[in-house]
């Protein structure tokens, strides 16, 4: 009998098999641990969020109650990362929702998740390296008094909502490429390796932040932080409780990346266990570190002063030279941040290339490992290739449209998946389990639709256009080659 393409879907005991079947030694090396998986969340969630976006926020929404916005889109993201991580733990398979939505969902559904999750990785891992840039750009201008040329420092074009498309003079941005180079040959030549060189990088941005919290809360003043909520303009979400929901949806974007950490399952030596711990104890230690930055970033500065591309070296500037030491220190620790950013995106990405193209929605080229390095290195290469022309001829402002709205998808349709596996298949063995589903998965999906019924119009229309592309390559080449649709017409 045949079944609609709509709605075949991967056995969930296929996917424990494939998981857990290292007999023929040709899977990915498992060498990742909680500890890693905790710090890969970490090393993708604290970048260009916490160096920016906080200012951003505060400055135009929220002001010193943008710390009520980061605990409200926090709580946002735990409704999603718990279900997450009952799926990653049940499923430990790289391919993040996308597997998720295969096994329960159906293969569409299940395609349209992994091509929209491909505006996540690879458009944030551009978007980042972008910012990257900039702050190489102004650490060496400013205080190694090296000046890289204009013409290869930026995009050729920038667009303006109202002017348009605008010629530069630049070529190409030349650091950006040159970020997506290093990182992508560290992602092939190995997990371990690339996860080694991530540890490192966090633990010198979290040293960094944590000077900036702890030497700038003796710079606190109540007169900064009053009125803690802002009186409305007028106008939603310009200031008062609207504001701060304003502020949430904005500083969305800081939160991006703990679902990463589910890209990995399948080099996770215990999934069942560690992949739980990896996606909430990063989102939960992030959490923390945002609401400590914010507190102290609009309690050193009147919040009005803090639209800037870099909010916490103004506020450590407004002290004067008491911690003038620490402003290049925060820049390098930016710029260790924004690696690691890069690092994870342009690890999760090819590992959704890999299962794509391992359940034949993809051509088998995608699903090719090294015979050494056991990653999925052609895969890698594909992706960085267009994360460097990305980063190196868009500007900013277009990467950074498309990520948060293919973020969001994903995780409306995990939290909807979870809910429907619970009543299809109630008695699967569930090694970890989200408490109050009803609860977690419906809020986690309203907070996430919601959300993205917000973004602009043009999103939405980039995100018609991506997803069309998507549907051609489903219906000429995936729905005929599906490994599951082979199986079940026979």
């Amino acid at each position: 009998m045949k079944i609609n393409p709509f709605l075949r879907k991967k056995s969930i005991s296929d996917l424990q098999h494939e998981a857990f079947d290292e007999g023929n030694g040709e899977g990915m090396k498992k060498t990742l641990n909680a500890t890693n998986l905790t710090m890969l969340g970490i090393g993708a969630v604290i970048g260009a969020g916490i160096f920016v976006l906080t200012g951003n926020a505060a400055a135009q929404y929220a002001g010193p109650s943008i710390i009520l916005s980061f605990i409200l889109s926090g709580l946002a993201c735990a409704f999603a990362g718990l279900c997450y991580a009952e799926f990653a733990a049940m499923i430990p398979i790289a391919g993040s929702a996308y597997t998720y939505a295969y096994a329960t969902l159906g293969e569409f559904i299940a395609w349209i998740i992994g091509w929209d999750l491909i505006l996540e990785y690879l458009f944030a891992a551009s978007t980042v390296s972008v910012g990257w840039s900039g702050y190489v750009t102004n650490f060496l201008k400013e205080n190694l008094h090296i000046t890289i040329p204009p013409t290869i420092t930026q995009a050729p074009f920038t667009h303006d909502p109202i002017l348009g498309w605008q010629s530069t003079g630049s070529y190409f941005n030349f650091p950006a490429v040159f970020i997506v180079v290093l990182v992508t040959t560290l992602l092939v030549i190995g997990i371990k390796e690339s996860v080694k060189f991530n540890n490192i990088i966090v633990i010198i941005k979290v040293i960094v932040i944590l000077l900036f919290i702890f030497f700038g809360f003796s710079y606190v003043t109540e007169e900064n932080l009053t009125p803690f909520i802002p009186e409305n303009t007028g106008s939603f979400g310009s200031f008062g409780w609207s504001g701060i929901l304003r502020g949430a949806g904005v500083i969305f974007f800081s939160y991006i990346g703990f679902d990463a950490v589910s890209t990995a399952a399948q080099e996770t030596k215990n999934p069942q266990r560690d992949m739980p711990i990896g996606i909430l104890a990063s989102l939960a230690v992030c959490t923390v570190i945002y609401i400590l930055v914010a507190f102290v970033l609009t309690g050193m500065i009147d919040y009005t002063l803090l639209n800037s591309p870099n909010p916490i070296a103004i506020a450590i500037d407004s002290v004067g030279d008491n911690l003038k030491w620490l402003s290049p220190i925060i820049k390098l620790g930016a710029i260790a941040g924004l690696s690691s950013v890069v690092l994870v995106m342009l690890m999760g990405q090819p590992r959704i290339f890999y299962s794509m193209s391992k359940d034949g929605l993809l051509p088998p080229v995608f699903s090719k490992l090294h015979p050494k390095f056991k990653t999925p290195y052609i895969s890698s290469l594909i992706s960085g290739g267009f994360a460097v022309l990305l980063a190196g001829f868009l500007p900013i402002s277009i990467l950074g449209e498309l990520v948060s709205i293919g973020t969001l998808l994903a995780f409306a349709i995990v939290c909807i998946g979870i809910m429907v596996l619970r009543v299809k298949q109630p008695n699967i063995k569930r090694p970890f389990k989200a408490p109050f589903i009803w609860v977690t998965g419906t809020l986690g999906a309203l907070f996430s639709i919601i959300q993205m019924l917000g973004l602009p119009l043009d999103t939405w229309i980039r995100l018609f256009i991506w997803m069309a592309i998507g549907f051609v390559i489903y219906f000429f080449y995936g729905k005929a080659n599906s490994v599951i649709g082979k199986k079940i017409d026979k």
